[in-house]
């Protein structure tokens, strides 16, 4: 294979970027995957909601999960479901530095309380309280060793609803029962493993009764005019977590409060650390929207954007077609036979044979014209002065007999001429070829 035909094969990126461009893409998801995976994997937890969300949207509810990331609409919002997996808000969590410690921790992640009330103050909230450490859900076992300390339960209920005679209370069965009656009537039954309850003058039960409250409606501390003032609380996450919900009528009691509190609206998980929350009534009216941006893609513009978008797409095949994909310049096609030319030229001045250079001046000349005109990719066919010539015949009349003439006494041309001669000679040619190339 030549030197030139090498150098034509058009370059790819390299094997080390390919690489490189890999390593960072895997990273980049290695670092999403290590961020999101102890929420999802909490989540799918004996602990986790997952469930809650795929049982109420199996049942015709309006229910979904949400970790953040973009703003939500406040007013679509129905009931939102915020789980709390921190014994001890506004407190940084202390990471575990053993396997023992692991299985023992009470917290999963920081939440602020200031978060937890601003989103009960904008819409109605489900505050599920916290019931297992670590070590149920890496375990999958429950056990009342594994319970969390009821002092912080009760010190987190108070700071929500504004009191301070919050008592949280262990159930002395290993199975308790707690009667419910649904919209339709129908009697139905909480069955709930060491179960966890809480006493408040303040609440009013909604399963449990007054000294043993398993779900209750409560006043929202701090709650101002025209803002939600109460908040619903579950002291039992059993009641609707992925490991509860099998048992008894738990799923059916779920479904039946959840979905009367939402209404129409949706049920919202939320497992976020901030409030997302946004309130489309209060938000400040813009002069301009998206839509006055839209309206340029439609019709009619939309005929004008099509036709310039098949316009741009014909003028970059055509000039793909003709001119070929871009090539290096250092490295380009033809770049050691540029090389040798130029020697050739140069040795051929230093002994005089101006007539010869000047005949390889012409070849070259009409191949680059030919070049200019028809492209790289056409420039093969053209670039004989035959075909040049019958090119011209064809296309410039006008200018064929004095090409043909030029190019002729060029042939005749001695080996050792004159330098004012040849300048001569070569001046005619350019400006037959000008022409050519400008009149085209």
């Amino acid at each position: 294979m030549s030197e030139s035909a090498a150098n034509t094969r058009p370059k790819g990126p390299s094997l080390e970027t390919a690489v490189i461009a890999l390593i960072c893409v895997a990273v980049l998801i290695a670092g999403w995957y290590i961020l999101s995976q102890r929420q999802q994997v909490l989540r799918r937890s004996p602990a986790g909601l997952d469930g809650l969300q795929v049982w109420l949207a199996t049942n015709g509810a309006s229910a979904q999960n949400f970790a953040g990331g973009w703003l939500m609409d406040q007013t679509a919002v129905g009931l939102l479901v915020v789980p709390l997996y921190d014994t001890l808000p506004d407190s940084e969590r202390s990471s575990p530095r053993t396997k023992e410690e692991l299985l023992l921790q009470q917290d999963e992640y920081d939440l602020a309380t200031a978060v937890v009330l601003e989103k009960a103050e904008r819409v109605p909230t489900l505050l599920v309280l916290p019931k297992w450490r670590s070590g149920m859900r890496l375990t999958g076992l429950a056990h009342p060793f594994l319970k969390v300390e009821a002092d912080r339960l009760q010190t987190i209920v108070n700071k929500v609803i504004g009191t301070s005679s919050t008592k949280i209370a262990v159930a002395s069965r290993p199975f308790s029962d707690f009667r419910y009656q649904s919209q339709q009537g129908e009697p139905l039954r909480a069955e709930i493993y060491a179960a966890q309850t809480f006493a408040n003058e303040a609440c009013r039960p909604i399963v449990g009764d007054t000294g043993a409250m398993l779900l209750a409606d409560c006043p929202l501390a701090d709650a101002g005019d025209g803002e939600q003032e109460r908040i619903l609380v579950l002291s039992d996450p059993d009641l609707i977590n992925n490991h509860g919900l099998r048992l008894g009528d738990n799923a059916g009691i779920a479904l039946d409060v959840l979905t009367e509190k939402a209404g129409n609206r949706n049920i919202v998980i939320d497992y976020s650390r901030s409030s997302w929350l946004r309130d489309p009534v209060n938000e400040p009216k813009r002069e301009r929207t998206w839509e006055d941006l839209l309206r340029f893609f439609g019709p009619p513009f939309l005929t004008l954007w099509l036709g310039t978008a098949l316009l741009l797409g014909l003028a970059l095949w055509r000039s793909f077609i003709r001119y070929g994909p871009i090539r290096d310049e250092e490295a380009g096609p033809g770049a050691g036979k540029d090389l040798a030319v130029q020697a050739r030229a140069r040795l051929m001045r230093l002994s005089g044979q101006d007539g010869a250079l000047i005949r390889e001046y012409a070849t070259a000349r009409i191949s680059a014209t030919a070049s200019a005109l028809f492209g790289p990719a056409h420039a093969r066919h053209y670039a004989g002065e035959d075909a040049f010539l019958t090119y011209t015949e064809r296309r410039h009349p006008a200018l064929a007999p004095r090409l043909r003439a030029i190019l002729a006494d060029i042939r005749k041309l001695p080996a050792r001429l004159p330098a004012t001669e040849a300048i001569q000679q070569i001046d005619q040619l350019e400006q037959v070829l000008e022409q050519i190339t400008h009149d085209a």
